[in-house]
C-alpha cells in the first residue's frame, strides 16, 4: 500500500499568524492532535501539535527558570524556551522544519520516519503543494479495515499442512529444520524443538495467519541452547 490509499484528504490547517487558542479549539473540535500551518498562499510553512503545547505557562507545566550561569551561557536557547512556553501566536511556537512524505510513497517508508524521528503524523506534498496527511491513526484505520477474518473454500489439510510449513520455511528466524506441523480437520499441530521462547510465538502466528486453519495446538518443545536442558511446556 501507499500514502495516497490510506491519508486523510480533507485537511485541517491553521494559518501562521492565527492564535493558539484558535489553534487548540480547532485540535479539540476536530479530535486531532496535529495541524499543518500554512500561509495565506496555502504553502506548508510548519506543524503545530499537542507536543507544543504541553509545556506551557497557563497550565504551570513550563518548568523551573534555569539558572544565572545557564542562562548567561545560553541565553538565546533560554529565550527560545520562553516563546515556546509563553508565546501566543501559532507561528511563536510551530515546528518549522517539518518533514514531509509524498502520495506514491509506500506506508513502509512512512513507517520507518515516524519510528525514526518519533513522529506522528506527516503532511503530504505532491508538486509541492499540501494534498493531504498521513498519521498513526490512517494506519490504524487500514490496519482495522484489512483485519477481519477472510471467508476461504474448503481447504484439504494436506493442503493447508504445505502452506503453512511453507511460510515457516520462508522465514529467517525459524527453525525449519526442527519444526513439524500435522493438520486434522483444519486444526494444526505444531511439534519439534525450538532454541527461544520468542520462536513459538512466531509460529503459532504463521499457522494462526493461515487461511483455513481453525485452531492451532502447540507440541513444541523448548531446548536450552547454552545447557542442553529440556523444557516441555505441556
Amino acid at each position: 500500500m501507499k500514502v495516497s490509499d490510506v491519508m486523510t484528504k480533507a485537511l485541517v490547517t491553521v494559518r501562521s499568524e492565527a492564535s493558539l487558542q484558535e489553534a487548540a479549539a480547532l485540535m479539540v473540535q476536530n479530535r486531532i492532535s496535529g495541524l499543518p500551518v500554512v500561509d495565506p498562499t496555502g504553502t506548508l510553512v510548519g506543524m503545530i501539535t499537542e507536543g507544543d503545547l504541553i509545556r506551557r505557562a497557563e497550565l504551570g507545566t513550563a518548568g523551573d527558570q534555569p539558572g544565572w550561569l545557564s542562562t548567561f551561557l545560553n541565553s538565546g536557547r533560554v529565550a527560545l524556551d520562553y516563546v515556546h512556553t509563553h508565546g501566543r501566536k501559532v507561528r511563536e511556537v510551530m515546528t518549522r522544519e517539518v518533514i514531509t512524505t509524498f502520495p506514491e510513497a509506500p506506508l513502509g517508508e512512512v513507517v520507518d520516519i515516524m519510528e525514526s524521528q518519533q513522529i506522528k503524523r506527516l503532511p503530504v506534498l505532491e508538486n509541492h503543494r499540501l494534498v493531504g496527511i498521513v498519521s498513526r491513526a490512517d494506519l490504524l484505520r487500514a490496519l482495522a479495515q484489512l483485519l477481519p477474518e477472510r471467508t476461504v473454500p474448503a481447504i484439504s489439510d494436506a493442503e493447508l499442512r504445505r502452506r503453512v510449513l511453507g511460510e515457516i520455511n520462508k522465514q529467517r528466524w525459524a527453525p525449519r529444520t526442527t519444526v513439524d506441523a500435522t493438520v486434522e480437520n483444519g486444526v494444526v499441530e505444531l511439534r519439534g524443538a525450538i532454541t527461544d521462547e520468542r520462536e513459538r510465538v512466531g509460529l503459532r502466528v504463521i499457522a494462526e495467519n493461515t487461511p483455513g486453519v481453525r485452531n492451532v495446538h502447540d507440541r513444541l518443545i523448548w531446548i536450552e541452547p547454552l545447557s542442553g536442558m529440556v523444557l516441555d511446556p505441556q
